[in-house]
Parts: structure tokens; sequence; C-alpha cells
């Protein structure tokens, strides 16, 4: 019986520590007016992405770092791109499928 407690007890601590791992990647989504987006980034998106228009643009703070995650549109094709805080072009996420 002893050794079925200590194999629980172990158990329990290994789902805790990765309970606590898992949560430590918190972050906090902020809507943004697509007026008081960067310049730069309103920018890139006219130079680089010609004829698509901004949809909607959020602010994304995890780990103490900030983005900026800009849905654009053409007609059908939606590509989602990340900013750095300073408006400089990150990354091109794969659209989010619509529910």
């Amino acid at each position: 019986m002893k050794k079925v407690l200590i194999v629980f007890v172990l158990f329990m601590a290994v789902l805790a520590v990765n309970a606590q791992v898992i949560n430590t990647t918190d972050s906090t989504r902020t809507v943004v007016k697509v007026a008081d987006l960067q310049k730069a980034i309103t920018d890139n998106i006219a130079k680089d992405y010609v004829g698509y228009t901004i949809k909607e643009a959020t602010s994304v703070t995890a780990n103490n770092i900030v983005t900026f995650e800009v849905v654009v549109v053409k007609g059908t094709a939606t590509k989602v791109l990340v900013y750095d805080k300073e408006g400089i072009f990150v990354k091109k996420l794969p659209p989010v499928p619509k529910k």
C-alpha cells in the first residue's frame, strides 16, 4: 500500500509541475483601431500588399513582448501579418478559419 501511495504522490507532483509550465505563456490580446496602427505598419501593407485592405488589428502581449497581428483581405484572400512593437514586419501567419 505504501508503494501505491508514493507512486500516487509522485504522479500528482508531476501533474502540478507540468501545469505550472503550461501556464507561463499568458498572453493579452487587445483590439486596436485601424486608424491607431503605426505608420510603419500601414506603409508596409500599402507597399508589399497592394490591393489589400486592413480588416482588423490586435495587439498581443506575451512574455512582456508586444506584437501586432493585422488581418488584411483582398477579395477572398485573407492574410494575417505580424509586426513587432516598432512596426517592423516579423512573419505571416496562416489565416484563421471562419466559424
